[in-house]
């Protein structure tokens, strides 16, 4: 119950897609703005095409592009891993496992400096454990790589017509920082924003870093520069 599933992210994007059409559209005034992290960001980019002339603006937090200080490309992650699957092995845990009984303490984690947030997070999955999810499976990694590789594609880059502003985040230990820079900067409609010493999660961080974000966001949506 605690391994991910996903045979292809372009599933991810289709539910996106559907939840515009059904839920979004009928239900809710525009205009439509996309906020999205980590692998969700990389699904926002995948669903660009079709949001074209949905989506006014999207603001990308840390997309999982590349794994930070791997020492081969995300295109081999991919091929090493479709190997498995096609042993059968795409259930097996990539990395970390199932999620341990006993939550690691606060000096181990890799996704936010600010231990009051990250006790909070400790607290939902202890009163909720069905929410929690352990680590990556093989077939959740060749889905994740391959997704990668197709938004990095320079056609596809090229064809991205959503303006974004990208956030990367300086100290991140989980997605390649270099890489989410390179990206910004090759994308003819985004913009960088670089939070210098934040970890991963950057909405759960401390709030020096996060105060950043949330400045740049309201700066960058139209509408909401006199949010609190």
């Amino acid at each position: 119950r605690q391994r991910g599933y996903v045979r292809n992210f372009r599933d991810y994007a289709r539910d996106l897609e559907q939840f515009f059409e059904e839920i979004v559209l009928p239900d809710c005034r525009g205009p439509y703005y996309i906020l999205a992290h980590s692998t969700g960001a990389v699904i926002a980019l995948l669903a660009s095409p079709s949001m074209v002339n949905r989506v006014r603006r999207m603001v990308l937090l840390a997309p999982f592009l590349e794994v930070p200080d791997l020492p081969v490309s995300m295109a081999t992650v991919r091929r090493v891993c479709a190997i498995f699957c096609a042993l059968g092995l795409g259930r097996l845990y990539a990395a970390i496992g199932p999620r341990p009984k006993v939550p690691p303490p606060f000096e181990v984690n890799k996704v936010t400096s600010d231990p009051a947030r990250y006790r909070r997070n400790v607290g939902i999955y202890e009163a909720w454990p069905q929410l929690a999810l352990g680590g990556p499976t093989i077939r959740w990694l060749k889905a994740a790589a391959a997704a990668a590789q197709a938004v990095s594609d320079p056609d596809f880059m090229a064809g991205v017509r959503v303006p974004m502003l990208i956030v990367a985040a300086g100290a991140d230990r989980v997605v390649s920082t270099k890489a989410v820079e390179a990206y910004a900067r090759k994308l003819r409609v985004g913009s960088l924003l670089m939070i210098d010493g934040a970890e991963h999660e950057i909405l759960q961080e401390k709030d020096i870093y996060r105060e950043q974000l949330l400045a740049a966001f309201y700066a960058f949506i139209p509408g909401t520069g006199d949010a609190p």
